[in-house]
């Protein structure tokens, strides 16, 4: 089995809570759908899907209020513009500061793989991208104000230590399952989750129950 182990980091981030509507509480620690986006940021393939097999928390998790403008529409396809200047919204936002995180993650092939597609192919691929720091569009840590570092861990430099904390994390967002029709539009999207468990500084999500 192939795979990838990056380095994340950045000096803001806000993993949003769905439950909370107007104003933006962040998750203590990265989602795993956040990861994967992060990834397919640096390298996206029809053929191959990300699976994220853990998350080692780097730095201590801090939080800090900030107050950030939106709007309050949402743009659509029959909208030409949103003038934020008349639409604009200023809302509290509870924001993890100064994040790093390891996260490992592995490949899987898809229907849309090719006869010449394999694991190894594209973990060459993202290997190559990682270290010359290209990417599709910007990574960036939960909401696009935020930019994220994202680079290698090579085999022969020794990783950041994991913080020495243990605990619950409570029920958190591990992704979104698309339903599609015969034509392949999606119809539905369904978010799953699963009980983050923290230990040693390290989200073991190999084994995790997802539940919708």
């Amino acid at each position: 089995m192939y795979g990838v182990k990056v380095e994340i980091s950045g000096e803001y981030a806000c993993f949003s809570r769905p439950e909370l509507k107007v104003e933006r509480v962040s998750y203590d620690v990265i989602t795993p759908s956040a990861a994967r986006g992060i990834l397919e940021a640096v390298m996206w393939k029809p053929a191959i899907r990300y699976v994220i097999d853990e998350i080692a928390v780097c730095s201590p998790i801090r939080f800090e209020n900030i107050r950030r403008n939106e709007v309050n529409s949402k743009a659509s396809a029959g909208r030409d513009y949103i003038a934020a200047s008349d639409d604009r919204a200023q809302r509290a936002s509870l924001v993890l500061r100064d994040v790093r995180y390891i996260v490992t993650a592995h490949f899987e092939m898809t229907d849309a793989a090719g006869n010449s597609d394999n694991e190894g192919k594209f973990a060459e691929m993202i290997t190559r991208r990682l270290r010359n720091g290209q990417c599709f569009h910007t990574p960036y840590l939960g909401t696009r104000e935020f930019p994220a570092t994202v680079k290698l861990t090579e085999p022969d430099v020794t990783p950041p230590t994991p913080i020495d904390e243990t605990r619950s994390l409570g029920l958190m967002l591990y992704d979104i399952d698309y339903v599609k029709d015969k034509a392949g539009n999606v119809t539905e999207w369904v978010p799953l989750y699963f009980m983050a468990e923290m230990k040693s500084g390290v989200l073991d999500l190999r084994n995790a129950e997802v539940l919708r």
